[in-house]
């Protein structure tokens, strides 16, 4: 009897904990994400003063007691996030789970490496906790939208990246033929560099055609760069727009899978009640 009221509590808790933790539809997750979001800010902001050395001359002991701070608050959450999950090993290794430790990871390997011959190494540390940067996008549901839209839009993307590589490396080979190495074009990739450049309409101007023929080609590309830029930006806005109508907020709590309908009582990918 004891066993069997001690279940379902358990289960009751660690629910309540994947609501907060994961869930942001909640007034529990709410305040959890904004709070979480305000220390991700401060954290960077820690990381910002620590690197400019007349603060970090004064301040530096405030500095490193406040990065433990927010270490030791990041661990308190994935720990939470670990056991709010049904498989914890999964989420180490998603995304988000990854991120996670790149955020407290550092400060702890960096009591390991004492000496200053390996202070190189520890600034090295010390610069991956800008990667907090990161959770962000775990606390802001439109970044969920984002993902989807980004995600039904790949092959796509995929299939516009390839022209694009095909045309550079067309029209930096005439390039190469037309200017030749005597105007700077020196060698095929160089040409496509410069081919890249034009195209994207950047212009460092480091390169640029002397012969009519080859301006000629250059203002075809620059032309072309006008109607390309605007294809994978009316891709990815259709994208968006859609899963701006579909996406709710819910995590399953079996594959961490997002962007779910807002009436879906399972998860579309591995069928577990959300």
């Amino acid at each position: 009897m004891l066993t069997e009221f001690k279940e379902p509590a358990v289960a009751n808790w660690r629910q309540k904990v994947y609501e907060i933790v994961f869930e942001a539809e909640t007034p529990a997750g709410k305040a959890f994400d904004m709070t979480l979001i305000a220390v991700i800010l401060l954290s960077v902001l820690a990381v910002f003063l620590e690197s400019i050395k007349s603060i970090r001359e004064i301040f530096g002991d405030e500095l490193f007691v406040a990065e433990w701070f927010f270490t030791i608050l990041f661990s308190i959450e994935f720990l939470l996030r670990l056991i709010a999950v049904r498989r914890p090993m999964r989420y180490v290794f998603s995304f988000y789970g990854i991120v996670d430790l790149v955020a407290i990871l550092p400060t702890y390997i960096s009591l390991f490496v004492p000496g200053t011959q390996y202070f190189l190494a520890i600034r090295i540390l010390r610069l991956l906790r800008i990667f907090r940067i990161l959770k962000l996008t775990s606390y802001i549901s439109e970044s969920r939208v984002i993902t989807t839209a980004l995600q039904r839009s790949k092959q796509k993307i995929i299939v516009f990246l390839v022209a694009i590589f095909t045309i550079v490396t067309v029209v930096g080979s005439m390039m190469y033929v037309v200017e030749g190495e005597e105007h700077g074009f020196t060698d095929i990739p160089t040409s496509i560099y410069w081919a890249i450049v034009t195209l994207t309409t950047v212009g460092y101007g480091d390169l640029s055609p002397k012969t009519g023929l080859g301006k000629f080609l250059a203002s075809i590309v620059m032309i072309m760069g006008y109607g390309i830029i605007a294809v994978p930006t009316g891709i990815v806005t259709a994208e968006l727009t859609r899963a701006a109508r579909s996406a709710s907020t819910h995590v399953c709590p079996e594959c961490h899978a997002e962007a779910h309908d807002f009436d879906a009582v399972h998860c579309k990918y591995c069928g577990s009640k959300l």
